[in-house]
């Protein structure tokens, strides 16, 4: 499988995943169509979220980091919003979404 965001080819592994990260604004919106998502500005603050996290970490948070993380930028927003928003699992899902490599383990920080 493999993404084409502005004629270029994105390799992915097996489930969707970039193999390397995607920081472009395209890229998420060609997952997002991919996933059945429609983009919504509380969707482009998880997303940024998860990119800065990644950029800062070097890997995304588990869902519960991922929550009280975005619970700070989305007053309100609870795991059930986030379920509404990716639904397939919000810190798995909205990673793929964000143009990031495929979480690993359990653990996080």
């Amino acid at each position: 499988m493999s993404y084409t965001v502005n004629g270029q080819e994105l390799e992915t592994d097996e489930q969707g995943y970039l193999l390397e990260p995607d920081y472009g604004e395209e890229v998420v919106r060609v997952i997002a169509a991919a996933e059945s998502i429609t983009l919504t500005d509380a969707h482009w603050t998880v997303v940024n979220y998860l990119r800065d996290q990644y950029r800062e970490h070097g890997h995304t948070p588990n869902f519960r980091n991922l929550l009280k993380g975005v619970a700070e930028l989305l007053p309100g927003c609870d795991s059930k919003a986030l379920y509404d928003l990716f639904p397939l699992g919000p810190a798995k899902q909205a990673a793929k979404v964000a143009g990031l490599p495929q979480p690993l383990g359990k653990g996080g920080y």
